[in-house]
């Protein structure tokens, strides 16, 4: 897998944001990539030295659905979270601007 594949987004959150402060960063990313496989692809992606890495698979919600006088109930999907830590010091940025710390 590319480094693009395994890291698939950024999550913007108050609990994330908190992290911050402690240079822990958190992303969805690819159900099958390895905490070995998420540090390549961080420190390849955004050029900083990655400390520690800590994984969960969450699994997705149940919801249900009332449409035209029918109900019907379906399952979001389970995802991959991954918390980073970073070395004191350094932070990641995109595109120039830091999108978890405003």
């Amino acid at each position: 897998m590319d480094a693009r594949d395994i890291i698939i987004a950024p999550l913007i959150t108050e609990k994330s944001m908190a992290g911050t402060v402690h240079q822990q960063y958190s992303f969805e990313v690819h159900p099958r990539a390895t905490k070995t496989q998420i540090r390549h692809a961080v420190e390849a992606i955004f050029k900083v030295n990655v400390l520690k890495i800590n994984t969960t698979n969450v699994g997705g919600k149940l919801k249900n659905f009332a449409r035209r006088g029918m109900r019907s109930s379906g399952k979001q999907s389970d995802w991959k979270k991954a918390v980073v830590t970073l070395k004191p010091g350094q932070k990641i940025e995109i595109a120039g601007l830091n999108y978890f710390e405003q």
